[in-house]
């Protein structure tokens, strides 16, 4: 092989694992808490955890490897032609389809992975996946119910728990109040002290109760009224299934074998069964030919970029990322509503891609193209608009650069920042708004995909898609501000370490900490904003998105959501169940009061009423045509009919039943602290929501702190430029979700104090950061 090829295959494969190893990172950041979750409470064995662990990254590569074909191409070839070695290899007579023999080698070796990985190691890792998850649903389960939230993932079943313990493999309730609601006017409630919930098959649970007792009613006989004690009894629960009746895939696909996809889908009578089997086969065949197709565009493009370097090649991704993906999303959805074949709705985005491909490379080979002269179609009306002529376009010879550097109109006119300080700060915009945006295109296109069947059994419309996708994308700006801020600090800094620009400014008496303080200063706005993003705008776009999710899933709603059977705990150690509540009148329909001893968890009082509204006079509610127990124990004290009643512990007003229960992501920092306040004089165990507490100060805080730990790696980096500091970011990046998750779970579990579970990420890598700029020489 001769050293030009090598030469060539060196730059695109080192852009191209940098690349894939970002994005994998960037999607595997969302189960990488879950994971760690895991190890922390000791719910899954350390094997196991590490078996999740690998299974999860085959299926992220089927769709990072194209994309990192797509980015080793691009930047690769931008930044030898912002360096004129194209211009140069041109000149001595090499033309395109040298390069793209050249490049052949490595798409062939980059499309034999992305195929293997398609075909054979994703559906087999996902299959091992779901068995272990099946072996761990059952310990699973239990931790996914929340301490004084109504769950309603059980088939007929209303949960309430009032404390969460961990425990090995499983989750210890205590306080647990369970309604079965197949008779949604009459539920027979269940409490207990303590329940353990174990996996006895994989499609059934038994809840194990202590120390409680059953309460049902006779719904044709007001009087009848059955008390059942118990020591201990195991209830049994089935798992919710999916819904059989809707179109939906009729087996887990992604788990087959490729061959027996196939044998399924020709066996198949059903063609709509049939067609989800058929588009599952040609999409593990489609993706990985996106490497192909991808690199035919990617080659002319990054051939033709002589401005803009690595910048440009980056734009050029996100762009080409987005439309392929797209494309192939417009497809599917085509094939998957029997519009089109399955084989034509996978594979059109490939075709088209191949086409827009074999067009560029015969432009560029026939009549070459300058990917920047694009820019010439808007630059002459901002320069015009700039120098006060309005916005008739004037094209002409260009300035030289002297000219261009005495005329660059400064972000700030004051003498701090001063011109270098615009300068930084410009490449450090630019870097962190490329960074950012990619990732937050990464993360929609897959969302989308991951969604992708349940908005077509569901039928969701693209408007709800689009409200969806529009309320989610503040949840990963949130996310992934830090990150972005790391890696363009890298960038930045390592591009004008690698340039000798560093060099050049401390040759003038500078020292580098003058240098770093605008990217610093930037990065502290940036901290204060996402704080008040935080408190003003997040949580209400989090609730929305959550919302909207549940929808589109097909899932059941929040109980507090749900407009014909809603439960709310109230402020006496009372739970209100009511299937009707008008808030403009102030009434109830088919009211229930259920109260108990906070100490035993033992009910003490139970009411029922057809009506009740609100007397402002009385500050209580008025209940009509019902009935009330008073109990003791396993024993009935007293019973009576009344046709009107008020009682002292119903005396909650309208609007604590109005006001929507949240969690901690849908509640900014006053809100949270008056809630936890609120539940901590009623006894409740608040230490999870406290670690969240001090999180809405600690979490913002992180943005100036990677921006400190990611200087003197930047500066340190050298030669190696910005594709050394990609690599550094990814490692530090994932450093951070580990210790951070870690400090997380270990605060949720009264392993350490609440504020220094939240704060010791922070005050880890602070400390980390400022050590070593401190040995960064000045």
């Amino acid at each position: 092989m001769r050293i030009f090829t090598r030469y060539i295959l060196r730059e695109v494969t080192a852009h191209a694992l940098i690349g894939v190893a970002v994005f994998t990172f960037v999607l595997f950041t969302r189960d990488l808490g879950r994971i760690l979750e895991l190890l922390v409470r000791n719910s899954a064995p350390l094997p196991s955890v590490a078996e999740i662990f690998f299974f999860t990254v085959p299926a992220a590569l089927s769709y990072t490897i194209p994309m990192g074909v797509l980015v080793g191409i691009l930047i690769g070839f931008s930044r030898l032609a912002a360096d004129s070695e194209i211009t140069a290899m041109r000149a001595s007579g090499i033309g395109v389809w040298t390069f793209l023999k050249i490049i052949s080698i490595f798409v062939a070796g980059a499309w034999v992975l992305a195929l293997i990985n398609g075909v054979y190691v994703a559906p087999a890792s996902q299959a091992a996946l779901g068995r272990l998850q099946d072996r761990l649903k059952g310990s699973q389960v239990s931790f996914e119910v929340q301490p004084r939230v109504f769950y309603e993932g059980f088939p007929k079943l209303v949960l309430y728990v009032q404390d969460v313990k961990s425990a090995k493999g499983a989750a210890i309730w205590k306080g647990v109040f369970i309604a079965d609601i197949s008779n949604p006017a009459h539920p027979i409630i269940t409490l207990a002290q303590q329940g353990i919930l174990v996996s006895e098959r994989p499609d059934t649970l038994h809840l194990h109760l202590t120390d409680g007792s059953r309460h049902e009613t006779d719904p044709r006989a007001v009087d009848s009224y059955q008390i059942s004690t118990f020591q201990q009894t195991d209830l049994p629960i089935s798992i919710p299934q999916a819904d059989a009746a809707r179109e939906q895939e009729p087996a887990p696909l992604g788990e087959l074998p490729t061959r027996e996809l196939l044998r399924q889908a020709r066996t198949k009578k059903n063609p709509a069964v049939a067609r989800w089997y058929y588009i599952e086969f040609h999409r593990r065949f489609a993706l990985p030919t996106a490497c192909m197709v991808l690199a035919l565009v990617g080659i002319p493009l990054g051939l033709s970029s002589k401005k803009g370097g690595k910048s440009t090649g980056f734009v050029l991704t996100i762009a080409l990322v987005f439309a392929y993906y797209f494309a192939s999303l417009l497809g599917v959805s085509l094939a998957r509503q029997g519009k089109v074949s399955p084989g034509l709705g996978v594979w059109l985005a490939d075709m088209v891609f191949f086409l827009f491909g074999a067009f560029l490379l015969w432009r560029a080979e026939h009549r070459p193209f300058e990917v920047g002269s694009l820019r010439a179609l808007w630059h002459p009306f901002t320069k015009n608009w700039k120098d006060g002529k309005g916005f008739l376009p004037k094209f002409g010879p260009s300035e030289n650069a002297f000219q261009r550097a005495v005329s660059r109109r400064r972000v700030f006119s004051a003498r701090f920042p001063m011109i270098l300080d615009d300068y930084i700060l410009r490449d450090f915009g630019v870097n962190l708004a490329l960074v950012l945006s990619t990732f937050l295109m990464l993360l929609l296109v897959f969302t989308v995909f991951e969604l992708l069947n349940d908005i077509l059994r569901n039928q969701i419309s693209p408007i709800v898609v689009a409200e969806y996708l529009f309320n989610v994308i503040p949840y990963f700006l949130d996310s992934m501000i830090p990150y972005s801020i790391l890696l363009a600090v890298l960038i930045t800094f390592g591009l004008l370490q690698r340039t000798n620009e560093i060099i050049a400014i401390k040759a003038t008496g500078m020292s580098i900490y003058r240098i770093i303080t605008p990217v610093l200063l930037a990065s502290a706005v940036l901290a204060a904003g996402l704080f008040f993003f935080d408190q003003f705008y997040l949580p209400h776009a989090n609730k929305r998105q959550d919302a909207l999710r549940n929808f589109i899933k097909g899932k059941p709603a929040q109980t507090y959501l749900n407009p014909d059977r809603k439960w709310i705990f109230g402020a006496h150690s009372t739970i209100y169940y009511y299937q009707l509540f008008d808030p403009d009148r102030n009434q109830f329909g088919n009211l229930a009061a259920f109260q108990f001893d906070p100490a035993t968890f033992q009910l003490k009082q139970r009411v029922y009423a057809d009506r009740a509204h609100w007397e402002e006079g009385l500050r209580r509610w008025v209940c009509t045509q019902g009935w009330e127990r008073e109990l003791r124990g396993p024993a009935m004290e007293s019973f009576r009919i009344f046709d009107v009643s008020t009682f002292a512990n119903i005396s909650e007003p309208p609007t604590y039943f109005k006001k929507e229960v949240k969690q901690s992501s849908e509640m900014n920092y006053e809100e949270l602290r008056r809630y936890i306040h609120d539940l901590e004089q009623s006894g409740f165990d608040v230490v999870r929501l406290k670690v969240q507490l001090y999180e809405k100060f600690a979490v913002p805080a992180i943005t100036l702190i990677m921006a400190l730990l990611a200087i003197p790696f930047s500066l340190s980096a050298g030669k190696r430029g910005a594709v050394a500091g990609v690599a550094v970011a990814v490692g530090i990046a994932t450093v951070y979700v580990i210790v951070s998750r870690l400090f997380e779970d270990m605060g949720n579990l009264s392993r350490l104090p609440p504020i220094l579970a939240a704060w010791s990420p922070d005050l880890i890598f602070a400390f980390v950061g400022g050590y070593l700029i401190l040995k960064v020489p000045t």
